[in-house]
């Protein structure tokens, strides 16, 4: 009778899952089909020792499926182990839900359920770094077609192998190499080399170079430097290169010092704009 109605919901379910297990104690329940095993496990309440018994038999049941399942990620940085937990929840997560009257079977709708599980932990819980789906999917393909083509080449395949292989454009390809970075970001804190008293990684970073900013500085005073007149470029020369003061150019070339002030004060508001 258990066989008969475990195939469809009816009002009379809890009753059912009663007698089921009341005619099925634990240690018999492994007796029954996972219909019956559906019915206890989705009817009586979570207390009652036959349904935690009735789920597990059906996790038991279903552990090559979830290893199935998680084996398409074996080149993932996940552990397998840590792939298994979200393959289990997954599958408790059909248990739960699936409905034998809609049709199917439940090893069917669990790999679904399976699979959607471990996608939805890699797109939220494994990227530190934000990228889209399509370029994480992208980056899983790559991982594949980059296995297969090196047992079919004899090599490790260029570039261009893999865009013929997944029908994508380079720079697609890039981005899903560039998706893999952002997957296993490293922390500026971690050791950049091995033994004690070794830098951080953040101690390798660059700093600001004032240098940078003069030598940028200099090539736009050198584009504009013959847009001065002549007196005011040997002007600047005599200050800035060689460091005489306005008295002692005003000596130089014969001109006083309040000249020399007014020639220098002309060619840096000519070329300060530039600058700026």
């Amino acid at each position: 009778m258990v066989t008969a109605l475990a195939g469809r919901k009816t009002a009379g379910q809890p009753a059912l899952a009663r007698l089921a297990a009341a005619t099925a104690p634990a240690r018999c329940l492994g007796e029954l089909g996972n219909q019956e095993l559906l019915v206890i496990a989705q009817s009586l309440p979570e207390a009652d020792e036959s349904r935690g018994a009735a789920r597990e038999l059906l996790v038991a049941r279903h552990v090559n499926l979830v290893r199935s399942c998680v084996s398409r990620y074996r080149r993932s940085p996940e552990s397998a182990e840590d792939l298994m937990q979200v393959g289990y929840v997954g599958l408790m997560k059909a248990i739960n839900k699936f409905d034998p009257a809609v049709g199917g079977s439940l090893a069917a709708y669990a790999q679904a359920t399976i699979t959607g599980e471990l996608r939805r932990h890699f797109r939220d819980k494994r990227w530190p770094v934000h990228a889209s789906r399509s370029v994480q999917e992208l980056m899983m393909a790559v991982r594949t077609a980059t296995e297969d083509l090196t047992h079919e080449l004899g090599r490790f395949p260029a570039e261009a192998d893999l865009a013929a292989r997944l029908a994508v454009s380079t720079a697609e390809l890039r981005q899903a190499r560039l998706a893999e970075t952002a997957q296993r970001p490293f922390s500026l804190d971690a050791p950049a080399t091995d033994g004690p008293g070794a830098s951080n990684l953040a101690d390798l970073l660059g700093q600001d170079d004032g240098r940078i900013e003069h030598m940028l500085a200099m090539q736009v005073v050198a584009a504009h430097w013959h847009d001065l007149p002549e007196r005011e470029r040997i002007v600047l020369m005599l200050r800035f290169r060689g460091d005489l003061s306005q008295a002692e150019i005003g000596q130089r070339i014969g001109v006083s010092q309040m000249q020399v002030s007014r020639l220098l004060s002309h060619a840096l508001g000519s070329l300060r704009p530039h600058l700026l």
